[in-house]
């Protein structure tokens, strides 16, 4: 029967595909290629298969949950990040309604070499998670933890404490944090910080913003949008302690005046609110844009 033909040419094809070289020429040249969310099907295929895709995924070097999909299950996590230790990107943004301690904690475990991990919106986490990558993890240069309101001070001290290379940390809409717990990791971050997010943040204020300026010459990105508490006072340390600053985010920062900003204009720092004359400007187009239609009468 033909059925039966292409059936043996299949399985042909695949016997002689898995006797090619897996370390020198499989695993390089081909499975790299191949996304996450195929492996899963590849694996599928025979016990061969299988054993080439496990032994693929335990040399990972990268892993983004996007690449499966935009809800990876709970079991394909697991399978796929088993025998993984040699990590040194770990992006699970699409984990994040069902993400646990108990899910991450083994995972950061085996895989003390991670330098960037993103954990953005993942608040079924706990200080615990935060705990077991600072004390795995001390290599660690960018963390995202945007919107996981359960980060603390608590929990920041101990990972500025134990990783002092970070250099890209977002802390957006982590409404726990203070003042205290932001002067904290300018002190102990130092230099080493280039990128810094407290958006969304109505606890933060000029403390925070003078102390991260006095401590972080080096910085080069900070996002302020939403920061109700910070000012123009804050902004004019930004001017004269960081030099390296290229871009600045003060959107709603609504006691952020232009006298400040100005100085980081003429810098050349790319700051997302318009200088006043600007939205002026825009404001008279789009009156006289409407000019046409409005109806004059005394």
């Amino acid at each position: 029967l033909p059925g039966n033909s292409d059936l043996r040419r299949q399985r042909s094809f695949t016997r002689r595909l898995l006797d090619l070289p897996w370390e020198d020429v499989l695993l390089p040249h081909v499975l790299n290629r191949v996304p996450l969310r195929q492996l899963l099907r590849l694996q599928r295929v025979s016990r061969g298969f299988r054993a080439l895709v496990q032994l693929h995924l335990a040399g990972l070097r990268r892993f983004d949950a996007a690449q499966v999909g935009p809800q990876i299950p709970r079991a394909a996590f697991s399978w796929l990040l088993r025998d993984a230790e040699g990590l040194q990107e770990l992006a699970l943004a699409p984990c994040h309604e069902w993400l646990l301690d108990e899910d991450l904690v083994p995972v950061l475990a085996r895989n003390p070499q991670l330098r960037s991990v993103a954990l953005a919106g993942c608040v079924q986490l706990s200080r615990r998670a935060l705990g077991a990558l600072a004390e795995g993890c001390p290599r660690l240069q960018r963390l995202s933890l945007a919107h996981c309101d359960w980060v603390d001070g608590l929990a920041l001290r101990g990972l500025v404490d134990r990783c002092p290379a970070l250099e890209e940390l977002d802390l957006t809409a982590c409404r726990q944090l203070k003042d205290e717990a932001i002067v904290y990791l300018a002190q102990r971050l130092g230099a080493s910080l280039r990128s810094l997010s407290l958006a969304v943040n109505a606890n933060v204020g000029d403390t925070a913003v003078q102390e991260l300026a006095r401590n972080c010459p080096e910085l080069e990105h900070l996002d302020l949008t939403g920061c109700l508490r910070v000012g123009s006072d804050g902004v004019r340390t930004l001017a004269e302690y960081c030099p390296a600053l290229r871009s600045l985010r003060v959107r709603h920062c609504h006691h952020v005046a232009e006298p400040s900003l100005s100085r980081l204009r003429k810098r050349g720092v790319d700051i997302d609110v318009e200088p006043p004359l600007h939205q002026a400007l825009v404001l008279l187009q789009d009156m006289a844009g409407f000019a046409p239609f409005v109806n004059l009468q005394v």
